[in-house]
């Protein structure tokens, strides 16, 4: 919760880079019905969607900003309105439309200088939602893939730095359903589905915190597989890069038990 709180305050932060101070000599309706078209100049509409953010009033600052873009599409305001309403959108949860939006100026203003901050909204978007490792995990990869695509086509921006960060966050969560799934396996004594799972984090997500325990129970599956030789190189990447964890000692333990050596 943490992080996603302080991931809102980098999104809003980020967008103070993109939004233009709010043009002078308008002013903002008072009407409740604000969304109602009605034909204004795009100054009006512009500050309106503002002065709505500003109050926290996130999806009627978003349908306003939408309206800057239906009304006025040809406007220098209508780019900058686009993404005002992704952002918008983000704050009210309404991470679909806030997709939606975010993609909509990409595929309208490909190679804009604020390019970079779409992708990154649309990143969020996904990382926001990703459930915990009891549930589908399709968000999960659509995060990933989203924040890949960032780091891959602006590495150098703040967004990027940022992405590479929650990249880690992804890519650990990832491996935890897998050791989820692997867990459940082996309480069924299904030995050979446990084993695949577990070798899943080895090989894909060597770099997160449950490989130590992939590990270990790689030995403990292959050995209740009857394939001690291959129980044996596992124990033994786990001696040689986890030598001082718990996980270590019990695969030492089962080793000794089966008559090897870890």
């Amino acid at each position: 919760m943490l992080t996603k709180t302080l991931t809102r305050i980098g999104a809003a932060t980020a967008l103070v880079l993109i939004a233009s101070p709010v043009l002078t000599g308008c002013s903002t309706s008072k009407n409740k019905a604000d969304t109602l078209y009605v034909a204004r100049d795009v100054s009006t509409l512009y500050n309106s969607g503002k002065d709505r953010l500003d109050r926290g009033q996130y999806k009627l600052a978003a349908a306003l900003f939408d309206e800057v873009e239906r009304q006025h599409p040809y406007s220098p305001w209508a780019r900058r309105a686009q993404l005002m309403s992704a952002f918008s959108y983000y704050m009210n949860r309404d991470y679909a439309e806030s997709i939606s939006a975010a993609q909509r100026f990409l595929s309208i203003h490909t190679g804009n200088k604020d390019a970079p901050y779409a992708y990154y909204l649309i990143a969020l978007c996904y990382y926001e939602q990703i459930a915990d490792v009891t549930r589908d995990q399709k968000i999960t990869q659509q995060a990933l893939d989203s924040l890949g695509e960032l780091i891959r086509r602006y590495p150098q921006t703040r967004y990027a730095a940022d992405a590479r960060l929650k990249v880690d966050l992804v890519n650990d969560h990832l491996a935890g359903k897998e050791m989820e799934v692997g867990r459940f396996y082996q309480r069924r004594g299904q030995w050979l589905a446990a084993a695949l799972r577990f070798r899943t984090v080895v090989d894909k997500y060597q770099t997160t915190t449950h490989t130590p325990e992939a590990l270990e129970r790689l030995v403990e599956s292959y050995l209740s597989l009857g394939i001690p030789a291959e129980a044996q190189k596992a124990a033994a990447v786990l001696g040689r890069n986890y030598p001082g964890t718990k996980w270590y000692e019990r695969s030492y333990k089962l080793m000794q038990e089966h008559g090897g050596a870890a």
